[in-house]
């Protein structure tokens, strides 16, 4: 074999090495804030007029008033023939909020809502400990992800 066959021979081996890998995978360029997020049930939203959530994990606490949102689902519109979907958003009557804490892990975390009604009402003071929740939802590749989030219903704060 010349210097010509050595030189295909090596650069079809040289083509072929990367199918031996696995090939990486893309995960999103989406950022994580590490923070509680709270949802205030629609059957209870219009009794809240302010709220504010103290978080507390690994002797850190974090205080804030909460600045509420309304929330909303997304409603199918179907597709079209040629594969094209599509979905809008609608309002669902609950409203959301969150603090943004230093840090969060899955260690016990305690989170305590305080807030008035709109006539200005204090309304009950709740406190829920739970742990946070840790999982790969863009694959392992991407890297673990952990969240924190309550409701807030008449009956108090429960974990989501």
């Amino acid at each position: 074999m010349g210097k010509i066959g050595v030189a295909l021979t090596l650069a079809g081996t040289a083509a072929l090495l990367p199918g031996c890998y696995p090939e990486a995978a893309a995960c999103p360029a989406i950022g994580h804030i590490a923070g509680v997020s709270l949802s205030v049930a629609a059957g209870y939203a219009d009794q809240v007029g302010t709220l504010r959530l103290k978080a507390c994990q690994d002797g850190t606490c974090t205080e804030k008033d909460l600045d509420l949102h309304p929330g909303a689902v997304a409603v199918d519109q179907g597709c079209t023939p040629d594969g094209v979907c599509s979905a809008t958003s609608s309002p669902d009557g609950t409203l959301l909020g969150s603090i943004e804490l230093p840090t969060l892990s899955e260690s016990p975390l305690e989170a305590t809502v305080s807030g008035t009604s709109p006539s200005g009402t204090a309304l009950p003071t709740r406190t829920l400990t739970f742990t946070p929740r840790g999982d790969y939802p863009y694959g392992e590749q991407c890297g673990r992800v952990i969240s924190a989030a309550v409701s807030l219903d008449e009956d108090g704060l429960s974990q989501t």
